[in-house]
């Protein structure tokens, strides 16, 4: 009879072990809030994406003008953050298999179409042994329409499209102020304006510098770097 018993305990044990292999979830690396940070708005005509220049390990910052962000083709930008080593590999990556698809098919992927793809791989890959922490902003104007989109996505691979998005400490501090004043047909210069507003609040509640913000607009005529005054003094709450 103790004999039975233990066989059961050993199958039990052994359905446990079994499933096991399956439980990708426990080599998952739980995301954490990075002080890097990532911005974007949607107007009439344009998609704004800016990111924070700083380059941080912890309270240290690294490198102080990192651009964080990788064209993918002419009317669509992608923002990355989260762990140093994953973001520039997976954002190359994907950079490079854009461009690999327009050669083959001599026509560029529209900004839904590689959202959808960037979705599909951070999905394969959250569930490997080795997921890519990285989340993302992916903005674009569509060359046939002319609607401006913009898509969020984390490294659990969620994908939504929004108006305008954060990510990092910015999600805490600047989407109330963005669902305040955002309207969908502000033209650049608002854009740019309700962009300020973020980044001064950033500046008065964060305790470190993030050095400024790389700031892109995705126009009719493509890709553009904007001029953003990051000189400008806060004064603290």
């Amino acid at each position: 009879m103790g004999t039975s018993q233990d066989n059961q305990g050993l199958g039990a044990r052994n359905s446990v072990e079994a499933a096991t292999p399956y439980a990708w979830s426990s080599n998952l690396i739980i995301s954490p809030v990075t002080m890097e940070v990532l911005l974007g708005i949607t107007g009439k005509d344009f998609t704004i994406i800016a990111a924070s220049k700083a380059a941080m390990r912890g309270a240290t910052i690294l490198k102080a003008s990192d651009d964080k962000t990788r064209a993918l083709n002419k009317h669509t930008l992608m923002a990355f953050s989260g762990e140093a080593g994953d973001t520039v590999q997976f954002a190359e990556y994907i950079q490079r298999n854009a461009q690999l698809y327009s050669m083959r098919n001599e026509t560029e992927l529209s900004p839904s179409g590689l959202a959808h793809f960037v979705r599909g791989e951070l999905a394969s890959s959250l569930r490997s042994r080795h997921p890519y922490n990285v989340n993302l902003l992916m903005g674009g104007l569509d060359p046939i329409t002319g609607k401006p989109h913009l898509y969020w996505l984390d490294y659990l691979a969620s994908l939504a499209e929004v108006p305008y998005a954060a990510h990092g400490y910015a999600q805490y501090y600047c989407l109330s102020i963005l669902d305040k004043h955002h309207h969908p047909d502000i033209t650049l210069g608002q854009g740019i304006k309700l962009l300020t507003l973020c980044t001064d609040e950033l500046k008065r509640r964060l305790p470190i510098d993030f050095k400024g913000m790389v700031v892109k607009a995705i126009k009719a005529d493509g890709i553009v770097d904007i001029e953003f005054d990051d000189d400008k003094i806060v004064k603290s709450a």
